[in-house]
């Protein structure tokens, strides 16, 4: 496929130099540059598409599936401040994934699941974590909010790492209690994973009425020691013209506004913390930072720091045997708080959930 990418701006670089001679090498870059970008968006679209049929075809058989389009607050930055529609909120789809054979006149517990990833989506990558939910009875909204991939070019400048992103998905909870009468308002949990994880401790901190507990797993904590072990290309997604707009050295409060590390005086939830030392994307050093923060501030929490374990940044969401003797321990954790209906307990338990 980068091939055929390749060989496509080769073609289109002679003839744009055939045709229009007069036109400068930077004016061509900036166009190479653009149409790469539309390109890229276009796939995206695409791979989303795509991935959508597959989540009917891999989890259908245990939930009712639907993608609901919700709002949040408005930009935080607005291209035409005084143009029509500027102000509006911020239009998102989340999913919805029901279980199956429950009784709708009963109620029951909900987790809110925010994905990973810097410009990234909620893919079927979660489809046995979604199974063993839903063999559980748990409600489940996983906000595709502002910023991520698959939804074009405007949604995608739309990103606002560790701010509103989190009103997003705390507007996903709100819509999930205000429309499906069968959710109990007082068994709500929130879990995420990386970029997830910071996503879950901001919920938590900013809004602890609002949730039982949380799992927050190998969580982005710390965005100013981030920005120093990474290179340059991760640090060029913060300091865009449309996100941030600064790096952390020019702007090093806001970037600390961002860290959950920076923020542990806030907590007030149930909350489980997961890392792995050999993680290659959040440094444990981030985490360590967080867990360390949160003593200081003598807060009660759970956390375990694993040696280690085979899959790295992945260690616990991964479908292998010490994966989901992991994934227990937070179900476990989960159930003191939101007492599913059902309960997994045992890899007999788990197995049954993912492979029935």
């Amino acid at each position: 496929m980068k091939s055929v990418i390749k060989l496509s701006w080769l073609i289109f670089l002679f003839l744009l130099f055939t045709n229009n001679s007069a036109q400068s090498i930077d004016d061509i870059k900036k166009q190479i540059t653009r149409n790469d970008e539309s390109l890229q968006h276009r796939l995206d679209r695409l791979e989303k598409l795509v991935d959508d049929v597959l989540w009917f075809q891999r989890v259908g058989d245990v939930a009712f599936v639907d993608k609901i389009f919700m709002t949040g607050p408005p930009p935080a930055k607005e291209k035409n401040p005084t143009g029509q529609g500027a102000g509006n909120p911020v239009k998102f789809w989340s999913y919805v994934f029901i279980p199956k054979g429950i009784d709708f006149n009963k109620k029951y517990p909900l987790i809110v699941l925010p994905h990973g990833g810097v410009h990234a989506d909620f893919t079927t990558y979660y489809t046995h974590i979604i199974r063993e939910l839903m063999y559980q009875q748990y409600i489940v909204v996983a906000a595709e909010y502002r910023g991520s991939t698959g939804y074009g070019e405007g949604f995608y400048k739309r990103i606002d790492y560790g701010g509103l992103e989190n009103e997003d998905v705390n507007a996903s909870r709100q819509y999930i209690l205000d429309n499906y009468d069968f959710v109990d308002p007082d068994r709500v949990g929130i879990i995420g994973w990386s970029h997830g994880g910071q996503i879950t401790l901001f919920n938590i901190f900013d809004y602890p009425e609002n949730y039982k507990c949380a799992f927050a797993g190998v969580p982005v904590s710390d965005l100013i020691a981030r920005m120093g072990y990474k290179d340059d290309e991760y640090r060029d997604l913060f300091s865009a013209d449309y996100h941030l707009g600064k790096t952390a050295d020019q702007n090093v409060q806001e970037y600390k506004k961002r860290s959950p590390a920076w923020n542990a005086h806030k907590l007030q939830t149930p909350l489980l913390i997961h890392t792995n030392t050999n993680d290659e994307d959040v440094n444990v050093l981030e985490v360590e930072h967080l867990i360390k923060s949160l003593k200081a501030e003598g807060k009660k929490f759970e956390y375990e720091i694993f040696k280690d374990l085979p899959g790295g940044h992945s260690f616990d969401r991964m479908d292998h045997k010490v994966g989901r003797e992991i994934r227990i321990k937070i179900y476990k954790f989960l159930d003191r708080y939101l007492n599913p209906p059902k309960k997994i307990t045992s890899l007999k338990d788990i197995e049954k959930a993912a492979y029935r």
